[in-house]
């Protein structure tokens, strides 16, 4: 349309064809790509004659099917009420209990829109609590992950680009995996081994999609701090989707969107062309790009040595003396570093994080670590 109308979106015409359309075919059900008002919404019911809800109510439907948990059903309920909220129209006088006085004072009683609005913001009201303690035990669990360490991976991207297939693939779990949109709403983490035989904690994260309604993104802040928390994100691209430009530029918007910078999104992420397998011949990227198919398990292995070198990518280099009798500094060291020379002698050279240069000094008192590169 060459401009939206305030009371309709459509024209006269338009509307005149949908409802001859809805007739002839008996149809019970119109969605509109946008952004409808509530106004809107009632007007294009009336004169079309059959239900209509927008983009982001059919989100909310398919979310509202897709969640299995206590708290991926807290988040689309808080979502589902916020937009319903705004939706609760004078379109049925019969509701009102009670008409008003004489416009300068009211009735006694009130009217059955001023109840459920009231209901409804009560009960939003109880949702962000309980969501809140869901956010608060998903920062205790982040606080113990952070205290083992583990460092975490979180797979994201477009709706449908293959994340779960991809986790399942990694990690020998069982997520539902099927074509379809949003089939994974509630995060699920497993432990991984990388190459260098680290372990990380692998998460599964709800999918993406453009103009993703901003009440969606709030009300699924509490999985998306899973990202925002992530040591390294690795966004899953479907390479074979024709749109699969347009889709990496609406991920990286909802990354934006969520909290992550220009920095964070140069160093924490790893780009993954999922689907190979679907193209005449497998591309040649270059950048760090891996491709993979999750599906027949092509690339598994480069996509977790590519892990292994971002993972490693800021640890600072070691140097320690260790008697060859001490087999528990030197199995601390295996695994919580990167052992690079001297499994068999006294003299170690090892890689790892400076959080994890401090635990062994602290642990381990008799032996001095002495960084700089080797």
């Amino acid at each position: 349309i060459d401009r939206a109308r305030p009371s309709h979106i459509i024209g006269s015409g338009v509307i005149e064809e949908v409802a001859a359309l809805v007739k002839e075919h008996e149809v019970t059900l119109i969605v509109m790509d946008g952004a409808v008002s509530p106004i809107q919404q009632r007007n294009l019911e009336r004169d079309i004659g059959a239900k209509v809800i927008d983009r982001t109510g059919l989100i909310l439907e398919i979310f509202g099917a897709r969640a299995l948990t206590h708290e991926g059903q807290l988040q689309v309920e808080l979502a589902a009420l916020t937009y319903q909220k705004g939706r609760l129209v004078r379109s049925w006088t019969h509701l009102e209990r009670q008409r008003g006085g004489f416009g300068f004072m009211g009735g006694p009683g009130e009217s059955q829109l001023e109840i459920d609005r009231r209901l409804i913001q009560g009960r939003i009201e109880r949702l962000e609590k309980d969501l809140a303690n869901v956010r608060r035990t998903r920062g205790l669990h982040r606080r113990k992950r952070a205290d083992v360490p583990y460092p975490v991976v979180a797979l994201v991207g477009y709706t449908n680009a293959g994340k779960s297939t991809l986790f399942n693939r990694l990690s020998g779990a069982d997520v539902l995996v099927k074509d379809m949109l949003f089939a994974t709403l509630d995060p699920t983490v497993r432990a991984i081994k990388l190459a260098n035989g680290q372990t990380v904690m692998l998460s599964d994260t709800v999918g993406f999609i453009s103009d993703l309604p901003t009440l969606l993104v709030a009300a699924f802040r509490a999985t998306l701090e899973e990202v925002l928390s992530a040591d390294i994100i690795v966004h899953v691209r479907d390479i074979s989707h024709p749109e699969t430009e347009r889709q990496k530029t609406d991920v990286l918007h909802v990354l934006s969107a969520i909290g992550l910078d220009e920095a964070d999104l140069e160093q924490k992420v790893v780009e993954v062309w999922n689907k190979v397998d679907l193209l005449p011949e497998e591309p040649f990227p270059d950048n760090g790009v891996v491709c993979v198919s999750a599906l027949t398990g092509h690339g598994m292995d480069g996509l977790l040595r590519r892990l292994a070198r971002q993972h490693t990518a800021s640890w600072r280099h070691y140097s320690v003396t260790l008697p060859l009798e001490d087999g528990a500094a030197r199995a601390w060291l295996h695994e919580h570093g990167d052992v690079l020379r001297g499994g068999d002698e006294e003299q170690v050279h090892v890689k790892m994080q400076e959080a994890n240069a401090a635990r062994f000094t602290k642990r381990f008192t008799e032996y001095a670590l002495q960084p700089g590169e080797f």
